[in-house]
């Protein structure tokens, strides 16, 4: 049986409590939420703290709603909780798709999406897919706010642009624009994913008016892939030309640069991204379309 080393906990009620904790406590103190991720790492040894500042008591953390039609997601709310609120389902259904991959239901039980993104796993469902939603994090420090896009917020494993006694306190993901459609897929040979592709479609005219590609679980970090995406728009919509679509998906492969590891080597690794851009973007066009039911 595995014990964790002895650590003092200390509750929060705001933002500026869990700052003003952290700077005092220094680097001897990690914020705590779901802890699927943090309690791994102490168990296996990899990390120590003598102090955990307990963040889930912050009501700030808990927003799930809509705000101006966006839809905020405190840093605290559960991936279970996303996966199954009818807020979400309501006009984010791709999201909630998504979150159903996370892992295991234990997992989503406890695990936050807002601990998910700062810990920066680069084999992550959701930092790719809200890439591709062209979503933001809001950060604070005490009573201090600032957004920054997801593009810029995961530096690279293990590393985003939170500063010390920063935290991120929520993630506003935008409606999906009229006419579009976002599409997620994964390869996974067990619960984290090998590789993640997480598409947007827009069609206009019968055309690909917009096309998003974000990769992610194969590199350093997620990323936007604009080569690609520049290959595919003015498409026909109907009828995609299959070159132009392997030829996003090679663009795809050569930006991320794949990194070997034991899920197989970089030159596998590509081979799947391409193979998975094509099918998600064949997705998201599908999912442009009213279905029979809607009919």
């Amino acid at each position: 049986m595995t014990t964790l080393a002895p650590f003092e906990l200390h509750r929060v009620d705001s933002i500026e409590e869990a700052s003003a904790a952290i700077l005092e406590l220094g680097d001897d103190a990690v914020l705590y939420a779901g802890g699927s991720e943090l309690l791994l790492l102490l168990k296996l040894g990899f990390a120590s703290y003598g102090h955990l500042v307990d963040i889930k008591p912050i009501a700030e953390l808990a927003t799930l709603e809509v705000v101006d039609g966006t839809l905020r997601i405190g840093a605290g709310v559960r991936h279970r909780q996303i996966e199954r609120s009818p807020v979400v389902a309501d006009g984010w259904g791709a999201l909630a798709a998504m979150e159903c991959w996370v892992a295991n239901i234990r997992v989503r039980n406890v695990g936050t999406l807002g601990g998910n993104l700062a810990f920066a796993d680069p084999h992550s469902d959701p930092a790719t897919f809200l890439l591709a939603s062209d979503a933001c994090v809001v950060l604070g420090l005490g009573p201090d706010r600032r957004t920054v896009p997801m593009a810029d917020f995961i530096e690279g494993p293990y590393a985003t642009a939170l500063q010390p006694a920063e935290l991120l306190v929520c993630i506003d993901v935008p409606p999906v624009p009229a006419g579009a459609a976002l599409s997620h897929l994964r390869f996974a040979f067990q619960e984290r994913p090998a590789v993640t592709v997480s598409t947007l479609a827009r069609v206009a005219g019968g055309q690909l008016a917009e096309a998003r590609i974000a990769i992610g679980s194969v590199g350093v970090r997620p990323i936007r892939v604009p080569a690609a995406e520049a290959l595919l728009r003015g498409l026909g919509a109907d009828d995609l030309d299959p070159a132009a679509l392997a030829a996003a998906g090679e663009a795809a492969a050569i930006a991320v640069a794949p990194e070997a590891d034991a899920n197989g080597s970089a030159d596998y690794k590509a081979h799947l991204v391409t193979v998975l851009v094509g099918r998600a973007l064949r997705e998201a066009i599908a999912g442009t379309r009213p279905s029979d039911l809607a009919a």
